[in-house]
């Protein structure tokens, strides 16, 4: 037993060193590969996709690690991408096939260096980014063994970067759209203006007499300009800017040392305050608008349309800011642009104003806290609105002083006021309605005379002491009559006559309780609160009180129709056509037939000497107009103030529609103050 195992272990050593003698390379660990270029190449670039700055710096040579920390690489890449706001970049190598060479027969190594393409494709603040290079791969000794590191320089980021560059983000500015008229002069366009700085290193022997000289033509305090000369930015030899002058103030410093004056673009508003409340202004962004809007692109020092059409219509105008992403050398000169989104400029609009009788309307009211709108009746083209008094939007857009904003926002007329956007009782102008609702429902008969007596008339005891009043003790009176002396307790009865149901349902035709269909927040117009809830209430309504509100733009829309048989017209703030937009707002608001009778009526009314229009009466002209005295006061037979109007066009050539209120007429002849103001805008515009 034992001989035979011992035979069996002797064949085994035998076998195995048969084995070891015959196969032994099989039992050899085979050799690790030397590392290759295309290796390390591979790694560099992967390491650089997933923005690993340690891990791309520890595969560099030395010599590349010599010239810089690891600190001050990752720096240099995180501020350049950070700033470009690079994402989705992507870095690929699009070399040819790379291949270590093997060692030849004698031992000695390979190729030490080899180059190689790489793609870079990233976004930036300023669009794509893409650009291909050659990089360096060198064999190194490290240690006892041998490794490709990447041998880096500046350019590696981009092709055209050396040490010292630095890449550069700078906006290009937006040109703001224009808002012009409809002749294409200005309301609200870019230009330029004087803008007066101080060098402070230039100021001289006397810098206070010179700060001094600054404050007081620019209406501010001597601690304001030290305010601006004592940013942290500000250097001896730059120029700070404190404010924008008249180019005749420009004269005034011609021997102050150390004041320079630049040319600034700034928003310029040529109505000044005529066109103000509709224009608007713009001003910088503050700190509760930026964090609305910076979503939207807004920045610090941006400018931002702030009141009326500067805000409406901010989106459009503004335009889109464009951005450069640049390398600059050392010495700040651009050397290469490596990606660009051109600058958008904003929407221009033209509009339907007639820019010159804007003006013409705002001389006539300016002395008045007004609101007048004007309008062509066939086509609907607003020609001018605006509110009394005004302010200058141009003094926003330069610089508004503290002391001229306290003087607008503490006078008690309230410049700041946008009138024609507000909606008053329209009082007697609004008869027209009501007399054309009783006559198209059959419940005003215009040829019936009305027995009415007195100058106060009560429906009967449930009214108690309310009474309606008139002006005029006329006896009997038809339609044509009750418009020329404006006569309440006839059109407070037609309203009766109506009903309040039938009532409202026909002033809903002429666009009550609807907003108007243009680019501008107006009020919307009101027949009541919450319903009328009283025969009271709806007599007064008959005659444009109780709680009947209109703008003074929805009051020239109703007697539109007038003009156009029977239909409003559809209101255009701009002159550019809209396909979509129906050739009336408001269809048959009235019929033909009571349309024609209501502007042979209205003629009356103003060509009569007796007629309470008579005041905007011209010889030659068929001033076809409805005044209207609206009372606001706290009960019947108070004292209160009372708000004058006057409507109408000329009935043989209605291009012009007029509707003005002025505000607080009491004492200086109601509504027959405004008559003499609407004639001479007349008589102007037909001259013109």
């Amino acid at each position: 037993m034992k001989m035979r195992n011992g035979a069996i272990l002797a064949l085994l050593v035998m076998t195995v060193l048969s084995g070891c003698k015959n196969g032994g390379e099989n039992l050899t660990p085979e050799p690790t590969p030397e590392p290759t270029a295309e290796d390390a190449i591979a790694a560099y670039l992967a390491e650089w996709r997933q923005l690993d700055y340690a891990g791309m710096y520890a595969m560099l040579t030395p010599d590349a690690r010599s010239k810089l920390t690891a600190e001050q690489f990752a720096e240099r890449y995180g501020k350049i991408y950070e700033g470009i706001k690079a994402d989705k970049l992507e870095v690929e190598n699009v070399s040819p096939a790379l291949a270590s060479s093997p060692a030849d027969a004698t031992g000695t190594a390979g190729p030490v260096v080899q180059k190689f393409q790489y793609e870079v494709d990233m976004d930036t603040v300023a669009g794509p980014l893409a650009f291909k290079h050659e990089g360096t791969a060198r064999k190194i000794q490290d240690g006892e063994t041998q490794q490709w590191r990447i041998d880096w320089d500046p350019s590696m980021i981009f092709p055209d970067m050396e040490e010292g560059d630095k890449v550069r983000v700078q906006t290009l500015a937006s040109e703001r759209g224009e808002i012009v008229d409809r002749t294409g002069e200005g309301l609200a366009v870019n230009g330029t203006a004087p803008q007066l700085g101080i060098v402070p290193g230039q100021l001289g022997e006397e810098p206070a007499a010179v700060k001094a000289q600054v404050a007081n033509k620019l209406g501010i305090t001597v601690a304001d300009v030290d305010r601006k000369l004592g940013a942290s930015w500000v250097k001896p030899e730059l120029f700070v800017p404190i404010g924008i002058v008249d180019e005749a103030d420009m004269d005034a410093f011609q021997n102050a040392p150390g004041v320079v004056f630049q040319q600034k673009k700034l928003r310029v508003y040529p109505l000044g305050e005529a066109a103000a409340h509709l224009t608007g202004y713009v001003g910088e962004i503050n700190a509760e608008q930026l964090e609305r809007l910076k979503d939207k692109g807004y920045k610090t020092g941006d400018m931002i349309g702030k009141a009326g059409l500067e805000q409406v219509l901010e989106d459009k105008l503004r335009g889109t800011d464009g951005v450069v992403v640049a390398i600059e050398d050392s010495g700040g000169q651009r050397k290469a642009v490596l990606a660009e989104r051109p600058a958008v400029p904003g929407t221009s609009y033209q509009l339907t104003i007639d820019a010159g009788l804007q003006k013409t309307i705002y001389e006539e009211i300016k002395a008045d806290a007004s609101s007048a709108a004007a309008i062509e009746p066939k086509t609907g083209e607003v020609l001018a609105l605006l509110s009394s008094p005004s302010y200058d939007p141009n003094a926003f857009a330069r610089g508004l002083s503290n002391k001229q904003y306290a003087a607008w926002n503490d006078d008690p007329r309230h410049p700041f006021l946008n009138r024609f956007s507000k909606g008053y009782a329209p009082g007697s102008s609004f008869k027209i309605v009501t007399a054309a609702i009783g006559a198209d429902a059959g419940t005003l008969h215009p040829e019936e005379a009305v027995a009415i007596s007195g100058l106060k008339w009560t429906k009967d005891g449930s009214w108690g002491s309310y009474y309606v009043k008139r002006v005029h003790a006329v006896n009997p009176v038809d339609l044509s009559k009750a418009l020329v002396y404006s006569d309440n307790i006839y059109f407070a009865q037609a309203a009766l006559a109506l009903g309040k149901e039938k009532f409202a349902e026909a002033a809903a035709k002429f666009g009550i309780g609807e907003a108007i269909p243009i680019a501008y927040p107006l009020a919307e117009s009101q027949l009541s609160n919450k319903g009328i809830k009283s025969e009271i209430q709806l007599a007064d309504s008959g005659y444009g009180q109780g709680e009947v509100s209109m703008t003074s733009l929805h009051v020239a829309l109703a007697f539109s129709a007038i003009v156009n048989g029977g239909d409003i017209a559809y209101p255009r703030l701009t002159l550019e056509a809209d396909p979509q937009t129906p050739p009336a707002w408001k269809e048959a608001a009235m019929t033909p037939e009571t349309a024609e009778l209501l502007k042979k009526d209205l003629v009356q009314a103003v060509a009569s000497p007796e007629g309470v229009g008579h005041g905007a009466y011209i010889q030659g002209a068929a001033i076809a107009g409805k005044t209207g005295t609206a009372e606001l006061k706290a009960s019947k037979g108070a004292e209160g103030e009372e708000n004058g109007w006057f409507v109408g066009f000329d009935a043989n050539d209605p291009r012009l529609l007029l509707s003005v209120m002025i505000e607080n007429v009491r004492g200086r002849g109601g509504s027959g103050y405004v008559a003499p103001k609407v004639k001479r805008i007349f008589q102007q515009a037909m001259r013109g």
